[in-house]
């Protein structure tokens, strides 16, 4: 029976975005109209659902079929967040070197939580404003983000100063494809996966460690992140999971 499990759960993660999406949507309509589950075990199943498909679409948000990172037994895992200290040191020590302007991207991303398509589109004056108001590439939504004292300090530093910020050595902007190579290439580490969603992750923890891991700061972060409910939020940062592990450490 297990293994007829594993079979079935790696038949789901392999399905394409759509067929997956459509997925979760039929068993929260399934949960919704079983007249024989509790009201009160409905609810926690509906939510459930809904914050494992908010993730989903947050992780992959494209129709096409999402590229996966498969682990050793075929299961998808997903990115892990870089600690905030590291990274940001990480760009301090690219400052004067040919990976400068990569160690800039660390420092926005580190700083906005922005998502990769959103950050790679600003130019020189968006730094020079003092002020980034965009219109997010994923949700079309409006949003308008001041730039703290060390994003500016290190705009302020760099010898780069061209309209492309984040130019690669061969003078063009940095691809997606690029980023997530170099991210991989400064931060190894044993059983983790790192990418540009990992600097995004980054941005959350500290903004969740500096307000004393409140609710306060979850609620606010869940409408950074666009997301459903601030359990969504949790699990999108590995607090949930990190809980769940001191559990089974504790014993």
């Amino acid at each position: 029976m297990l293994k007829n499990m594993f079979k079935l759960q790696d038949y789901i993660n392999n399905l394409p975005y759509n067929e997956r999406v459509a997925l979760f949507d039929k068993h929260i309509k399934e949960y919704a109209e079983d007249e024989y589950i509790p009201e009160d075990r409905k609810k926690i199943f509906i939510e459930r659902t809904k914050g494992e498909r908010e993730l989903y679409i947050e992780k992959y948000g494209s129709k096409k079929k999402p590229k996966k990172v498969v682990s050793t037994k075929g299961r998808i895992t997903k990115s892990n967040y870089i600690d905030f200290d590291k990274a940001y040191n990480a760009a301090l020590r690219m400052k004067g070197t040919k990976n400068e302007n990569f160690g800039f991207y660390i420092v926005v991303a580190i700083h906005t939580g922005l998502r990769i398509g959103d950050i790679l589109k600003m130019k020189r004056k968006n730094f020079e404003d003092g002020v980034y108001q965009l219109r997010e590439q994923k949700t079309g939504k409006a949003k308008t983000l001041p730039f703290n004292t060390k994003v500016l300090e290190y705009f302020n530093e760099l010898r780069n100063k061209s309209e492309i910020v984040f130019r690669s050595n061969k003078g063009m902007t940095y691809s997606n494809q690029q980023i997530n190579k170099k991210i991989k290439q400064t931060f190894k580490a044993k059983n983790k996966n790192y990418s540009s969603h990992s600097l995004r992750k980054s941005f959350g923890r500290k903004v969740y460690e500096v307000n004393n891991q409140s609710e306060d700061a979850l609620i606010s972060l869940s409408e950074i992140y666009n997301h459903t409910s601030i359990r969504v939020t949790r699990t999108y940062l590995d607090i949930t999971q990190e809980k769940l592990d001191s559990i089974y450490l504790g014993i």
